[in-house]
């Protein structure tokens, strides 16, 4: 009993740590899926990355924030993520679709084909059969990016878990 009710009081007073999964990027608030693997960021612009799916099969989600009118514009980025493909954008099943996550603006972009893995500059992996799943949610402090990549199978099996995610930021 007398430890007992040190921890009882100890749990009514210290605040509950954050849900499993929550993780913030900017002034946004997100869930991450319970099957998605928290992974160590790869370079300082990414904000929060995971794995999705094991092995081969496995997908990389990567968050980025760059700070008010940073990184250029919606259409910007749309560009430069179809772009990442071998195929040009209109053999590569490009769509762009308008969302919100509560009153936050999404846009959502989805591609398919052989992407090009590498750092904008440096040398090119060629991954055919990939897919990129992506949102640009324009928070008021500026835009998070999204970039789901991964085999097309991973990404689609998936995409229910990205969106909900994205539109359940707070």
């Amino acid at each position: 009993m007398r430890i007992i009710l040190p921890l009882v009081l100890a749990a009514l007073v210290l605040p509950s740590p954050a849900r499993a999964g929550e993780f913030k990027v900017a002034s946004l608030t997100f869930t991450a899926p319970a099957a998605w693997k928290k992974a160590e960021t790869a370079s300082p612009m990414r904000k929060a990355q995971f794995s999705v799916g094991e092995g081969d099969a496995a997908g990389e989600v990567v968050f980025y924030h760059f700070g008010p009118g940073a990184a250029g514009g919606v259409d910007a980025n749309l560009r430069r993520w179809y772009g990442q493909f071998k195929e040009p954008e209109d053999q590569v099943n490009a769509k762009t679709v308008k969302a919100k996550a509560g009153e936050i603006p999404v846009t959502y972009a989805s591609a398919q084909g052989t992407f090009l893995s590498g750092p904008p500059r440096g040398p090119k992996v060629e991954k055919p059969g990939y897919a990129l799943l992506a949102a640009i949610v324009e928070a008021k402090d500026g835009a998070v990016f999204i970039k789901f990549t991964g085999p097309a199978a991973t990404v689609s099996s998936a995409t229910a878990d990205f969106k909900n995610m994205v539109e359940g930021a707070k």
